[in-house]
């Protein structure tokens, strides 16, 4: 770290943690730090700090909890700077390539399934089909600026969409549906938070265990048709969800 630990200030009414995250996030933010680099170790710090190993600890802990930090325990371990995390905002139903777009990062997939199956009963539900209708599945994990965010798993109908699987899958598909007139136009989607299995960790270069955000998504036309019936996870340490909210 370029600059020296600071001198914390007494008697303020600015406990000493709140003192040293505001420290270690404006180091963070000048680039006096960049992601992956690593603090120095607790005691070291703490000594520096003129504090406890307690109260850094909550300091640490609040960091690690807006996604600055990332802490691993065990003798190699110690708190390292986080990659920046990604706004990712629901409210308009903007795909992943979009979404990356705004960030001025470029979005990248790699296709681990594609292929016509029958639908899953959750899927033929979702997307009102009967039962044993033909769908277009595909598994995709999509990176950003070279690390892997999010794990895709979308359905589509395949009788309106012939031809799907020959197209370019590796950018947009919600492109693809425009320019077949079926461009989604609204959503229902439902987040939840779960742990990364070994397969999905994997894939997203993680931690078995690791939480992951789920967001299950039914996405139609604007004619009302379902046209996408998906549940995508996400990397919360790479990834903001937000939704913007209005009254009426």
């Amino acid at each position: 770290m370029g600059n020296p630990a600071p001198e914390l200030r007494r008697g303020t009414g600015v406990p000493a943690h709140v003192q040293i995250e505001r420290w270690l996030q404006e180091a963070i933010s000048a680039g006096e730090m960049a992601p992956g680099d690593r603090l120095p170790g607790e005691r070291e710090l703490a000594a520096g700090l003129g504090v406890s190993r307690m109260t850094l600890r909550q300091a640490l802990a609040t960091l690690e909890g807006k996604g600055v930090l990332i802490r691993v325990p065990g003798r190699n371990g110690g708190a390292f700077v986080a990659e920046p995390r990604e706004e990712f905002d629901l409210t308009g139903l903007a795909g992943f390539t979009e979404q990356m777009r705004r960030a001025h990062l470029k979005a990248e997939a790699t296709i681990l399934v594609a292929a016509t199956v029958r639908a899953p009963a959750k899927a033929a539900r979702a997307l009102e089909l009967a039962q044993g209708s033909l769908v277009h599945e595909i598994v995709r994990i999509r990176s950003a600026g070279g690390s892997p965010v999010a794990l895709e798993h979308s359905y589509f109908p395949a009788e309106p969409l012939p031809g799907l699987l020959e197209e370019d899958l590796s950018g947009s598909i919600y492109d693809i549906l425009k320019h077949r007139d079926l461009s989604p136009h609204t959503a229902v989607e439902y987040l939840d938070p779960v742990i990364a299995t070994p397969d999905q960790a994997g894939h997203l270069g993680i931690e078995p265990g690791a939480p992951l955000m789920r967001i299950e998504r039914t996405a139609h036309t604007a004619a009302g048709i379902p046209v996408e019936h998906a549940h995508d996870l996400f990397r919360p340490d790479r990834v903001r969800i937000s939704v913007q909210c209005t009254t009426h």
